[in-house]
């Protein structure tokens, strides 16, 4: 017999336009009740940009909470009303300029299983093209940087990407992008 969690009950303790903080009630198959915290958003898309010659279009951003620079791939989040598709599309040409003829999800994940309810979901994206300059919003600032598939893991080991969304996006995309 499966033994699982029992909701009794879910309330909102705070939220801003990004997330929510929620504390729900909850039961156990021996009568215990217990208290769980997490948070929730909407979802998010990550978009791995191939350039014709094979080339990654990766961005660096500086990540405020550990005080130093990231080198990931584009990613935002899911707004209300809008598909995972739309978001990966309007974050692909936000943070590198880029438009893609070709984007294909290749998976879904959820990033902070325990602790946070946000499913990203990937696309690889081929058939770019430059369409404008970076328009990100007055927290982010992006530097577009391209890299040959081979080097991914080189990057990881050095510590350039240390982003696990990236390293998860990257788990699912791989094997199409380096064979």
């Amino acid at each position: 017999m499966t033994k699982h969690f029992k909701k009794i009950t879910s309330e909102i303790i705070s939220q801003n336009p990004w997330w929510l903080y929620k504390h729900d009630t909850y039961e156990l198959p021996n009568g215990a009740v217990g208290d769980y915290y997490y948070v929730e958003k909407t979802g998010g898309a990550m978009v791995i940009p191939v350039l014709d010659d094979g080339r990654l279009v990766l961005i660096r951003q500086f990540r405020y909470l550990f005080g130093k620079y990231s080198l990931e791939f584009p990613c935002g989040g899911v707004a209300v009303g809008e598909s995972p598709n739309e978001a990966a599309v309007r974050e692909l040409r936000e943070q590198t300029g880029y438009e893609a003829e070709d984007l294909i999800k290749v998976g879904t994940f959820e990033g902070l299983n325990a602790i946070c309810k946000n499913a990203v979901h990937v696309f690889v994206a081929h058939d770019l093209e430059k369409v404008s300059e970076l328009k990100s919003d007055s927290t982010e600032f992006f530097e577009v940087l391209y890299r040959r598939p081979d080097e991914f893991g080189d990057l990881v080991r050095q510590g350039e990407v240390w982003d696990g969304l990236t390293l998860s996006a990257w788990a699912l995309a791989k094997d199409s992008l380096t064979s």
